[in-house]
């Protein structure tokens, strides 16, 4: 980031704002930019560049210097007017005192202090103000500006948790999310051969928010957490009859994939290609035709090889193929 922006004031301004287009486009969009991109990321770059305009305006903040000049307190306790010429500046301790001197013998000038001295005494209630006060000034905007930023996040965040609740899996009636979720297990204990559990992960505790993967499942393990996303993709599916393309197709991939996990099967290219290959019955169970089914595993096997970065190692290897090595089914040409 430029200093020139680091520092221009409406660039904070221009954040939030952004911010909060974002949050609306991420609401109001296509299903695919909420899968695609978490929301989560976002608020953390905001929330990091908000603590970075705060640790800069905080660095750059001038500290008060102060005037040895007559202050205005100084004109007015000591009795004399703007178009004063001559001043004394008399060090009395810890005190500047300011003389109007016009002439003054050294007697005169010694009654004068000495009045100085007395009106500093009755007004020490005006003195300038200490430095804790001066330093506060100097603070008190950049924090203000960051608690400006941390309430603008905390709203918006505030606003994604409810439509959340109203349009994701969050709206789906307690009792259909447990039916929902009883037959996803009974999906994923047929592929795994043995009865295992699927959960979706709500609170997000063990995927979609620290780590990318919509699934998560210990090999060899008995029970399987899915995104909530994913869920609401299968449940669409199994209880609405509704696809969303893509998203659909995902969501079965991931559910076969972990299924697979649950079965004892580790490495991610092995296990997302068997998955691709039971994803087209498993489609059909849950409600798809045999052609809908098989084009849309097909689709992910294309996108699968597209695969780079952080999901690399989810790439299917060169045997997952027709008639390779990890193909489940010889006997059957078409491929998944």
């Amino acid at each position: 980031m430029s200093e020139s922006a680091d520092r221009d004031p409406r660039f904070p301004a221009a954040l939030r704002i952004s911010l909060a287009l974002f949050v609306v486009v991420w609401i109001f969009g296509p299903r695919e930019l909420r899968a695609a991109v978490p929301v989560w990321v976002a608020f953390a770059i905001a929330l990091g560049l908000e603590l970075h305009f705060f640790a800069g305006a905080l660095r750059d903040a001038p500290s008060p210097r102060r005037d040895r000049r007559p202050q205005d307190v100084d004109r007015e306790r000591f009795g004399y007017d703007d178009d004063t010429d001559d001043l004394l500046l008399v060090r009395d301790g810890d005190e500047d005192l300011w003389i109007p001197y016009s002439g003054e013998s050294d007697e005169e000038v010694e009654e004068l202090i000495a009045a100085a001295r007395d009106q500093v005494e009755e007004d020490v209630g005006t003195t300038a103000p200490p430095d804790w006060e001066r330093e506060r000034g100097r603070v008190w905007p950049p924090v203000r500006g960051l608690l400006t930023g941390l309430l603008v996040i905390a709203a918006l965040a505030l606003v994604i948790r409810f439509v959340d609740s109203r349009t994701g899996w969050g709206s789906v009636a307690g009792d259909k999310r447990a039916a929902a979720v009883e037959r996803f297990s009974e999906e994923a204990s047929r592929i795994a051969g043995k009865p295992v559990t699927i959960r979706c992960d709500e609170s997000r505790d063990y995927v979609g928010l620290v780590q990318h993967a919509d699934g998560v499942a210990a090999v060899g393990g008995d029970n399987a957490y899915l995104t909530p996303e994913r869920c609401f993709d299968l449940y669409r599916l199994a209880f609405e009859g509704e696809t969303t393309s893509s998203q659909t197709a995902r969501a079965i991939a991931v559910l076969a994939h972990e299924a697979w996990h649950l079965r004892g099967v580790d490495d991610e290219g092995t296990t997302e290609c068997y998955a691709l290959q039971t994803g087209v019955d498993l489609g059909q169970r849950l409600g798809l035709s045999e052609g809908t089914a098989r084009q849309m595993m097909r689709q992910q096997l294309v996108e699968n090889a597209l695969r780079g970065g952080a999901s690399a190692e989810y790439r299917v290897p060169a045997e997952c193929r027709d008639g390779g090595r990890l193909d489940l089914d010889r006997s059957d040409t078409r491929f998944p």
